[in-house]
């Protein structure tokens, strides 16, 4: 049913620079001074340590993402798995993440523009600039996924040349000294600077949720999805060290990539880094679009929302009720957020979406009638098992009395639509 109604036109590329954008988004022009405020120049071996955890939940996606073509992501494969209820939540967190997640980096976009037009902080402007970005993003989105393909390649290009002009630059300018490792962190200031830059590393997972639009998913994912990694960390570590290098009072920046920019490329080199954020973000949130409103259309389509939302525009071959929907939450949701509001829930709500994936790759191995994987990882379900423990560790690391709240009042309210529901599938079937 999704192959008729969708567009095939997500190429191998397409997905590595879906990936890249959906990771490499506001994160990282923030992370590095919060990480270095807490355990110093050990931060380089923390986002060492953060991306071996990424990277074995990396591979338990690679497979069992090689098994589908269909759209829907993590919420088909909790399905086919787990069962409709753990799928429907894993749905319904799912987009709450996302619509919440582009709030807050749209609000984080605004504070960046206000670095080149300061009038953007009045209420009135304010309002008119979101709703640009949401309308144009989702307008893009919708006249067809292979321009939101386009569109996201361009974001791609144009948020790494100014990242990589900050690191090839930044390299000459390094001062030893600035490197400190006398004081070896506590275990708790590591860990928690492990779970805090999970924040810059997630978002891969958007890449394969449009799996109906991809020209052959079975085979891309998987490469998309490791290469996409692999330049991730090459870049983060990278940035990480040149602001060391380069900015004694990191960690008291706000925004250290600006920060350590300007000390030796001068104000024209903060406002590079500026711009290269602001094209960070606005791709983040292209990608944001993209994956949010399929998941509106999946779950439509499998009547646990309703089946309008399936509806795709004969002309676009997109599906435009979910992208109406999805722009008017997001809307009201960036008005009335700020940046903060959704990295706790985000964090917290993707790790535990990542364990229903990880938790699916045993089953399909070991079930009978599975669908056929196009990539099988060279270390079995050891992947599975070491990602589920890491999980539980940094979930451990979590003040769910403050931070671990609203995912459980989520998570509830999903669970009341879900069954009062059932009498309208039942209806349908």
């Amino acid at each position: 049913m999704t192959e008729q109604k969708l567009v095939r036109g997500i190429g191998r590329g397409d997905l590595i620079a879906i990936c890249i954008n959906t990771i490499i988004g506001a994160g990282i022009f923030g992370v590095p001074s919060q990480v270095q405020a807490l355990i110093g120049s050990y931060s380089l071996f923390a986002f060492v340590a953060c991306s071996i955890v990424i990277g074995l939940i990396v591979l338990c996606y690679a497979e069992v993402a090689s098994r589908f073509t269909s759209t829907g992501g993590p919420y088909l494969y909790a399905r086919e798995s787990l069962g409709p209820v753990v799928a429907f939540e894993v749905g319904w967190l799912y987009w709450i993440v996302r619509i919440t997640t582009f709030a807050a980096n749209c609000n984080l976009f605004l504070t960046y523009l206000g670095f080149f037009w300061p009038s953007v902080a009045n209420p009135l402007v304010r309002i008119a600039a979101i709703a640009a970005v949401v309308l144009t993003l989702s307008f893009v989105n919708f006249i067809g996924v292979r321009q939101a393909s386009l569109m996201t390649n361009i974001f791609t290009v144009g948020k790494l040349l100014p990242i990589l002009v900050f690191i090839v630059v930044g390299l000459f300018f390094l001062r030893p000294e600035n490197f400190a490792f006398n004081a070896v962190p506590q275990y708790s200031s590591f860990s928690t600077a492990v779970l805090l830059m999970i924040y810059a590393y997630v978002g891969f997972e958007v890449a394969v949720i449009p799996a109906g639009e991809a020209k052959n998913p079975r085979k891309d994912f998987p490469v998309a999805l490791l290469t996409a990694l692999g330049i991730v960390v090459v870049i983060y570590v990278l940035v990480q060290v040149v602001c060391i290098g380069t900015l004694p009072g990191l960690a008291e920046s706000k925004k250290p990539l600006a920060d350590a920019a300007s000390n030796f490329l001068g104000p024209l080199g903060a406002a590079t880094v500026v711009g290269g954020a602001l094209i960070s973000i606005l791709g983040n949130l292209n990608v944001g679009i993209l994956g949010s409103s399929r998941i509106l259309f999946a779950m439509g389509e499998r009547r646990e929302l309703p089946t309008v939302l399936a509806q795709t525009h004969s002309r676009f071959k997109t599906p435009y009720v979910a992208l109406g929907l999805n722009a008017a939450v997001i809307f009201i949701l960036t008005i009335e957020s700020s940046f903060l509001v959704a990295v706790a829930i985000a964090t917290i709500t993707r790790l535990l979406i990542y364990a229903t994936t990880c938790i699916s790759l045993p089953i399909f191995r070991n079930r009978k009638v599975a669908p056929n994987a196009g990539f099988l990882n060279p270390f079995g379900i050891a992947p599975a098992i070491l990602s589920l423990a890491l999980i539980a560790w940094l979930l451990t690391n979590v003040d769910f009395g403050k931070e671990g709240w609203p995912v459980l009042v989520v998570a509830v309210v999903g669970l009341i639509i879900y069954f009062m529901g059932r009498p309208y599938r039942r209806a349908l079937s």
